[in-house]
């Protein structure tokens, strides 16, 4: 496994094959849209369907693969990261975060229903996220199940993905001179404090949730840990150039947002040279972390490998 390894159309093909796993099985999961009262229900399908790369969910799947589970046995859980990561760009998105009218290539939730429905659609579906990683517990058992809900839930609060969020709205201007943040922190350290809360935290908590639904060792779920921290931190970084660089057909989402909000991102700190190097950095991290998973690691390095391709 060296290098950036993995037949790039066999990653596709296993993206492609997972996610439409998850799509039936969030289908499943969530109310129907004529249920009463429609309109919230109608409001949560138009976000979580609205497309995306379905990439928390398959991470739940192929860690659990990884180390000898099946996808079907820790879907529920992998429905809920993608229910609880709609829930949060839905909330990101209103005019009192980013102030976004597209995600995904569709008008936002907000845009569509309004605002006070886009905030209650983002809460019912953390509600359900929740109640979806307790229907693990008959296949992996209550404390295994236990233990991840717990994981989880600490890797969306003020630890993790929220506290990122507070960091990347205070953190607005910051590059320019503008300061909101009570505390004197480094510039080079807040940046990757922000990247390491709002998106590498859960991504982590992915992939360390399918290891223990299936049973990892202690040295294997130190592998994918470690994985998981840096595939998350490669992740925001190559989103961050993206924001420069991407199409918005691509991107599914206005390009050049965050230069406009002065945003407090990779390139903004250390440049698009520096942010490239970073994230190729944290790949080969990534994937070198997986030696001890041996041949049962290849795709999840496909993964780390195909993901850093996006920026290219």
């Amino acid at each position: 496994m060296q290098g950036l390894s993995c037949p790039t159309m066999d990653v596709e093909a296993y993206l492609l094959d997972r996610g439409r796993l998850v799509d039936g099985g969030l289908a499943q999961v969530l109310p129907p849209e004529d249920t009463y009262p429609s309109t919230i229900h109608q409001a949560m399908r138009h976000s979580v369907f609205a497309g995306g790369k379905r990439l928390r969910p398959i991470l739940v799947i192929a860690s659990a693969e990884a180390v000898g589970a099946s996808a079907e046995m820790v879907l529920p859980t992998a429905c809920a990261v993608e229910l609880i990561h709609t829930y949060s760009l839905i909330h990101d998105d209103l005019p009192s975060m980013d102030d976004s009218d597209t995600r995904r290539g569709r008008p936002t939730c907000h845009v569509v229903f309004g605002e006070a429905m886009a905030v209650l659609a983002g809460d019912a579906l953390h509600a359900l996220a929740f109640d979806l990683l307790t229907r693990n517990e008959t296949a992996a058992g209550p404390e295994r199940a236990l233990r991840v809900t717990q994981e989880i839930a600490r890797a969306i609060g003020t630890q993790g993905m929220v506290g990122g969020q507070v960091l990347d709205l205070l953190g607005e201007g910051v590059a320019e001179g503008i300061r909101r943040l009570p505390e004197p922190v480094p510039i080079e350290q807040l940046v990757h404090d922000i990247h390491r809360r709002k998106t590498a935290a859960l991504i982590c908590a992915c992939v360390r949730a399918g290891g223990l639904l299936a049973g990892a060792s202690r040295e294997e779920l130190d592998a994918l840990t470690r994985y998981g921290q840096d595939l998350g931190l490669a992740f925001q970084i190559v989103d961050d150039i993206l924001d420069v660089v991407g199409e918005e057909a691509v991107l599914g989402k206005r390009a050049g947002g965050d230069a406009v909000q002065a945003k407090l991102t990779f390139p903004a700190v250390f440049g698009m040279q520096g942010s490239s190097a970073r994230a190729r950095e944290a790949t080969v991290r990534a994937i070198g972390a997986l030696e001890v998973l041996g041949p049962r690691a290849e795709l999840l390095a496909g993964i780390a490998g195909f993901l850093l391709e996006r920026a290219r």
